[in-house]
């Protein structure tokens, strides 16, 4: 099983009622391009991880389309929200409609085997350029809360023995721990979606970045981002937590390999 990413499909139906095109020649025929890398890289029993701008579709029935072009494909798919998925309904409502082919992760979080997952949209942070603090700290902090929602139900999620392994080797007749195989020790991976990335554009430390601390996350996938400066300031880390931006564009519209 490998798991990829990619963020800001984008999607307008075919032919697209909403061409990207205008935003630069190097969108061009980007759907088609999208489908084709994915047929390409990901197998059934894969993951795929969908960070948001799904559908430029203002209304669940109106994306229906774009999302059952995603449902299509191979892999197990999980969607967060983004700032543009106006179309994003309640769960409910969305699993009957796509008759639950995709997982959509929006404030929660789950594991397969040792493998945590979960997220929210996230938002702007606080010292941006575009942070206005008398509309946006409150949007802010109720990300914030969505956020940890997600990673507590990750945490809870995983298996137990994860846990308990480290600390079994008390009686001395037992060989020290680091002298046990590696295989007798599973390390939890722990990896957190967004729609934004965890910081402001200056790349300093929010609280996104410190929920990353506390709960040990070691993969933060986001997208949002599509201008040059953007994609050359993301660093690769953000203390131990590495980072992937997947804009589509970014990613020169194929996915990106996380583990």
């Amino acid at each position: 099983m490998k798991i990829f990413a990619i963020g800001d499909l984008h999607f307008s139906g075919e032919p697209p009622t909403k061409p990207m095109d205008v935003f630069g020649a190097h969108w061009q025929n980007h759907r088609q391009r999208i489908i084709s890398a994915w047929l390409e890289q990901v197998s059934p029993e894969d993951i795929v991880f969908v960070v948001g701008d799904i559908s430029w579709a203002l209304k669940l029935a109106d994306a229906l389309p774009d999302l059952q072009t995603i449902a299509d494909l191979p892999g197990q798919i999980y969607l967060i929200r983004g700032n543009h998925d106006y179309w994003w309904s309640s769960a409910n409502k969305m699993n009957q409609a796509l008759q639950h082919s995709l997982t959509f992760l929006q404030g929660h979080g789950t594991a397969i085997n040792n493998i945590a997952f979960g997220g929210t949209r996230g938002y702007l942070c606080p010292r941006d350029t575009a942070f206005d603090e008398a509309k946006d700290t409150s949007i802010y902090a109720r990300e914030l809360l969505r956020t940890e929602a997600a990673l507590q139900e990750m945490e809870a999620a995983l298996p137990k023995t994860a846990e308990v392994l480290p600390a079994l080797p008390a009686d001395p007749t037992l060989p020290a721990i680091e002298n046990l195989p590696s295989s007798s020790i599973t390390k939890p991976t722990r990896i957190l979606l967004l729609h934004y990335p965890p910081f402001n554009d200056k790349n300093e430390a929010s609280g996104f970045t410190d929920l990353l601390a506390k709960y040990e996350v070691d993969h933060c996938i986001f997208g949002h981002l599509h201008d040059k400066s953007s994609f050359e300031r993301i660093p690769d880390h953000f203390g131990p937590t590495q980072l992937h931006l997947v804009s589509a564009d970014f990613m020169n519209f194929k996915l990106k390999q996380i583990i």
